[in-house]
């Protein structure tokens, strides 16, 4: 009778197949699923066997044509000849190259394979049929798999037998065999019904024991781990033919670096409802922006943008039937309002009443320079919101569901609380709203990566590099930032897109530094004993609360004190003084650094303000009346207390509760110091000037010999508006005179925009700049018989972020700002992409100083901001505006200041700026990009557990060992990764740990080092693997090290030395180690030698 086979124990088809199989044997074989495992476990009966048929009944070579992920998915799905899920412990001995060889071998000689064609089905059956003996033949009807699990050699999830029907049955005889061997051979033999593959099939197994060359063990490795992330390449999923969107005119305006950025965008809004976009400066953030807008529009959704005052007629523009608008036909119809107006509650902003304004009607927000909403102030005393807080609760919150993209490029400063307000509006605040895609809570991995920073920042400086704080931070912070955010380098698109498409990034000129005299008489003394001079004050004007006698205090500590966390943590007044007074001196160094001019300014307003107190102290000592305190009133009269006889505005204490035997003292110490730097201050005119005049004869010089053809622009920078009204005053009539050029002020403050141009309206911020860069803001559109224009442009930073001036090619920096963010800011006004000038120059001015000596001052002017946190939460202060650890940490803040002398930088490249480029996977996902272009259909095919060899020449951080990229098939370990669930991990030969599964970018940073550009195999090193591993068959060195790999991702103790690998006779391995294969699924390695 029928035998049963359930492929337990003993009881497998492999075994027997082997007790039937002999000289007299035909194998035919129809099946849905076959691998080189099986072939390799019955090569001895196959090459004892006269012949072996085999057809095909699903096929294995034609791919349905649809999306990316779904291409990729299908190639995933079906039973390769590589093996299935239930070989994965038989590819993760390594050795797969070694039996696809054997295997290729096997079919050349044996084995013939034809396809059952599409529109006809057969069941899967085994025959094998014994022309000699009738006994030795055997039928397995309707259910068989020729791989690994179907033979039994592996388990599978399979609890159905096979029916065995052999030769020596009962009821069974030869025309039952013949039947069987007939219906074969009619499906066999008819062309019709099924194809000639067996070359085919030869093909792909051959692809798995070929070499690789290193790069495309890399592109294929890529290709799996970024397999999900594939429809953020695939603008067809995202905007289909016929939706309109590629249509119009703002998306056929776009670079392809753009258009690729804009899909990404889209697809995260959809994905994870918001998403920031911290292009690098000068990359197009606005016109990105505005294609996700239609793409939103042409969805009848309903779209606010909120701007800087600033930028606004940005955006405006694009809603106007305005010949400047290049858009005009795309119908843009989103709402723009300002960061401002959320403060607002009444009046009007450009024709729209905000008493009436339904905030929380809108699908998407647009936030541009949304790193102006990184701070959300915890007070609990504020009697109104917040603009954060309105944001937040107003437009996001209420209302309907809606989307929120943002734009900066700087969406971190100095604290990842940064980035937590910002993602806050993309999750409404709540910390588990990603949860789903593996960031449990968003708020510990912010804190997470906080500390790491502040580890980061207390490093020495030469230690305290971007890598070493990729090394430290936690991986969940790379997922988080890769999930919400697209950030791109100028590096990145310079390497990864056609520039010559793109119009190329002008040629940055070596910075010229300039380090002028303040007096050029010489009779204004040395800065280093003005610098001490300032460092002397006591700021007492500043610190009143400090000279409140003593028994008064507490009164006033009670009704200034600032209580934040629900009233468990106090911001004291006296530290805010303290902190006041800091940031007062160091506004002195900063103004005297800009000019002397603005300097003499803010000394003649010291002056006067401690006067007038000293005059009310003496007024109030000369009246017979008691003075009265702040103990004689109600708590409901103490709203009138201040009326008269109290000195501070915004802090008001009276003259009567304060010490006026040591305020007055104080006062007039500082009196003396200021008087006399008044005076040696008033004597430098702008005539004697040093600084002015070394600016004039730059501007000279820049106009008789310009860098680029015909091209006179000039913009100066200056941080303060006294400066920019001081050189407009002194050099605009000069430069009409002398060269007949015109000039402009702009100060976006109290200070009135100016300009020398007739017809300009100096109001408008915008008419300025057109007639300054006329090209950049589309002017013949405007005024086309326009010919006279604005060459000389001084401006505050109200201009340095989101404007495009690249016309000019020349910048100046007046003035340095403390944060080398804003002077990459500025010069990206000029340094952008598409830019007509070949060349452009930035030029620094530097106090006349040397640079230890101008930090060791600098140092003094900088206090720390004190809070009183009774919770000891350890979070970060209320105000976040605790100074940068750069200013702290003399040798660093010099290393970043010796960067500007000498180089123009990106902000990525600043010396130790971390930047949220560096902690994405863009550049890796932009390799994949461009291998799909020309080699989908390989990737796709490309079989697992494919290997290649490389070496560490060039690259002395390499070890020998191997990098590993493994699939997770339980959820038991490796949780800390982000990028689930595949794994990438640096091992070496001797077994232990060189880059942690935890690190994924970093491990994948050694892999593309290790790889890109070699694009062939290396011989050399193969035919020694190949002595090494007697051709591939012994891969027990490598199986061990993917086993302490494994050991390692769990967190196991090395139980065995990888020493007695090497010592004679090898080591075995233990059955714990073995079962830990299953828990893995080899992808691909890379051996390095």
């Amino acid at each position: 009778m029928p035998k049963l086979v359930n492929n337990k124990g003993d009881n497998t088809l492999k075994n027997l197949i082997s007790d039937k199989v002999n000289t007299h044997s035909k194998i035919s074989i129809q099946t849905a699923a076959f691998s080189i495992f099986a072939f390799h476990a019955l090569q001895k009966e196959i090459k004892q066997s006269k012949e072996l048929r085999l057809i095909l009944t699903k096929s294995f070579f034609e791919k349905e044509e649809t999306s990316f992920l779904k291409r990729y998915e299908i190639a995933q799905d079906s039973d390769g000849v590589y093996g299935n899920k239930y070989e994965i412990k038989l590819r993760n001995k390594m050795n797969t190259a070694f039996i696809a060889r054997e295997t290729a071998q096997l079919i050349e000689d044996k084995v013939n394979v034809k396809q059952l064609s599409p529109d006809q089905s057969a069941l899967d059956q085994l025959l094998i049929l014994n022309d000699k003996d009738i006994k030795d033949s055997l039928a397995i009807p309707g259910m068989f798999k020729f791989t690994s699990d179907g033979l039994g050699i592996t388990e599978s999830n399979n609890l159905s037998s096979m029916t065995a029907i052999g030769g020596s049955d009962a009821d069974v005889d030869a025309d039952y065999f013949e039947g069987l061997k007939a219906d074969f051979d009619r499906i066999w033999n008819d062309s019709d019904k099924s194809k000639e593959v067996t070359n085919k099939v030869l093909d792909k197994v051959r692809t798995i024991y070929q070499e690789n060359t290193p790069e495309w063990l890399y592109f294929v490795s890529l290709y799996h781990i970024f397999h999900d992330k594939l429809e953020e390449l695939d603008e067809q999923d995202v905007a289909p033919d016929g939706s309109g969107f590629k249509e119009s005119v703002i998306w056929n305006k776009l670079y392809q670096f753009q258009k690729d950025g804009v899909m990404g965008l889209i697809r995260k809004l959809e994905k994870y409802n918001g998403v920031i976009l911290a292009d690098s400066v000068g990359l197009g953030k606005t016109f990105s922006a505005l294609a996700v807008i239609k793409y939103y529009e042409l969805q009848r959704k309903r779209v606010l943008v909120l701007a800087p005052k600033r930028l606004r007629d940005n955006w405006t523009l694009y809603t106007r039937p305005d010949v400047r608008n290049v858009l005009v036909d795309d119908y843009f119809n989103y709402t723009v309002l300002n960061h401002t107006d959320l403060s607002r509650y009444k009046g009007e902003s450009d024709g729209i009443k905000l008493d009436s304004f339904l905030w929380s009607d809108f699908d998407l927000v647009v936030i541009d320079e949304s790193h102006n909403f990184r701070n959300n102030d915890t007070s609990v005393n504020r009697e109104t919101k917040t603009r954060y807080q309105r944001l937040m609760e107003d437009i996001i919150k209420k209302g309907r569901r809606t989307k929120v993209l943002m734009l900066s490029a700087t969406p971190i400063n100095n604290q990842m609380n940064d980035l937590k307000n910002q993602i806050g509006f993309i999750t409404e605040g709540k910390t588990d709203a990603l949860a789903e895609y593996g960031i449990e809570d968003i708020d510990t991995t912010l804190r997470s990566a906080q500390r790491a920073f502040n580890q980061w920042m207390e490093l020495d400086e030469n230690e305290r590099t971007t890598q070493n704080f990729l090394d430290t931070v936690n991986p969940d912070y790379f997922k988080l930032l890769d999930m919400v955010t697209i950030a791109r380098s100028r590096k990145h698109i310079e390497k990864y897109y056609d520039t010559a498409s793109l119009g190329s990034f002008p040629e940055r000129l070596k910075p010229k530094t300039v380090k002028p005299d303040i007096d050029a008489s010489g009779e204004f003394p040395n800065l280093k004993n003005v610098y001490e001079s300032i460092g002397r004050l006591n700021m007492a004007m500043y610190k009143p609360l400090k000279y409140v006698l003593p028994v008064k205090r507490r009164y006033y500590e009670d009704l200034y004190d600032t209580k934040v966390k629900d009233g468990k943590s106090a911001f004291r007044q006296t530290d805010r003084e303290q902190e006041l007074g800091n940031l007062i001196r160091a506004n002195l160094f900063k103004r005297l650094e800009s000019s002397i001019f603005s300097f003499g300014l803010t000394i003649d307003r010291m002056v006067n303000g401690i006067e007038e107190i000293l005059d009310n102290i003496k007024a109030s000592q000369s009246n017979d009346v008691e003075m009265p305190s702040i103990t004689d009133f109600d708590d409901e009269d103490l709203e009138n207390a201040f009326d008269e006889q109290s000195v501070g505005t915004k802090t008001k204490i009276l003259i009567g509760d304060m010490d006026l035997l040591q305020w007055p003292q104080a006062l007039k110490e500082d009196l003396l110091e200021l008087k006399q730097l008044q005076n040696i201050t008033h004597k430098v005119t702008p005539e004697k000037d040093a600084k002015l005049i070394d600016l004039e004869k730059i501007i000279k010089d820049k106009y008789e010999h310009p860098i680029n053809r015909n091209n006179k622009k000039i913009i100066v920078f200056t941080a303060f508006a006294d400066t920019a009204n001081y050189l407009y005053e002194n050099l605009a009539n000069k430069v009409k005179d002398n060269f007949g050029f015109n000039s402009a002020l702009i100060t976006g403050g109290s200070t009135p925009n100016k300009t020398t141009m007739r017809g300009v309206n100096a109001n408008e911020m915008s008419d300025i700049l057109t007639n300054f860069s006329p090209i950049s803001k589309g002017r013949a559109q405007i005024n086309p018989n326009a010919t006279e224009e604005i060459e000389l442009l001084i401006a505050t930073d109200t201009i340095s972020e989101g404007q495009n001036l690249q016309d000019a090619d020349y910048l100046i920096n007046y003035d340095i700002h403390w944060n080398p963010v804003r002077v990459i800011q500025r010069f990206g006004r000029i340094d952008r992409i598409g830019s007509k000038n070949k060349r452009i120059q930035l030029v620094n001015f530097w106090p006349n100083v040397d640079l230890d000596t101008y930090l060791n001052l600098e140092q003094r002017a900088k206090g720390r901001m004190v809070m009183l946190d009774t919770a000891a939460t350890g979070e970060d202060d209320l105000l976040n505006i605790k100074p940068n650890k750069e200013m702290n940490d003399l040798k660093y803040r010099k290393k970043q200041l010796q960067q500007l002398q000498t180089q123009v930088v990106d902000l990525e490249d600043v010396h130790g700026a971390i930047s949220i480029t560096d902690m994405t996977f863009n550049d890796f996902k932009a390799d994949l990009q461009n291998a799909l272009k020309d080699h989908e259909k390989l990737l796709n095919e490309a079989p697992l557990g494919m290997y290649a060899i490389t070496d560490t020449s060039g690259f002395s951080e390499a070890e020998p060992g191997v990098i590993l990229t493994l699939k997770q098939q339980t959820d038991e370990f490796g949780k800390d990764n982000s990028i689930l669930p595949y794994i990438v991990v640096y091992m070496r030969m001797d077994g232990t740990t060189k880059v942690n599964y935890m690190y994924a970018k970093q491990a994948l940073d050694f892999f593309k080092k290790l790889t890109v550009g070699k694009s062939t195999v290396n011989q050399p090193l193969v035919d020694k693997f190949y002595a090494e591993t007697s051709g591939g068959r012994d891969m027990s060195v490598y199986s061990e090290i993917l086993s302490k790999a494994i050991e390692a991702i769990k967190g196991k103790q090395d139980e065995v030395g990888m020493g007695s690998l090497f010592s004679p006779g090898g080591t075995n391995l233990q059955t714990e180690l073995l079962n830990n294969l299953d828990d893995v699924e080899l992808i691909s390695f890379l051996i390095i030698k």
